[in-house]
C-alpha cells in the first residue's frame, strides 16, 4: 500500500521550521505509513519588516495567510 501523505504549511523562520520538523518527526514515528512534507510559505508579515506587526494584522495574519495558501494548494 502506498504511504499516506500529509503536508504541513509553515513559515521559513528558524523557529517555525524547528516546530514544523518536530511535529513531522513525531507524526512519522507514530504513523509508519505516513509521509509528511513541509511547505514553506512567505506571508505579508515576513515581507513587511519596517512596520509593527500589530499595524499589519497581528499574529493572526501569519496563520490566516498560511491557511489560505494551503487551501489554494
Amino acid at each position: 500500500m502506498a504511504p499516506r501523505t500529509l503536508r504541513i504549511g509553515t513559515r521559513a523562520s528558524a523557529l517555525a521550521l524547528w516546530q514544523a520538523n518536530w511535529v513531522k518527526d513525531e507524526l512519522e514515528k507514530k504513523y509508519s505509513d505516513l509521509k509528511v512534507t513541509l511547505t514553506k510559505i512567505k506571508t505579508q508579515g515576513d515581507k513587511i519588516l519596517d512596520v509593527p506587526l500589530a499595524m499589519v494584522g497581528g499574529k493572526g495574519l501569519f496563520v490566516k495567510e498560511i491557511q489560505e495558501a494551503m487551501l489554494r494548494n
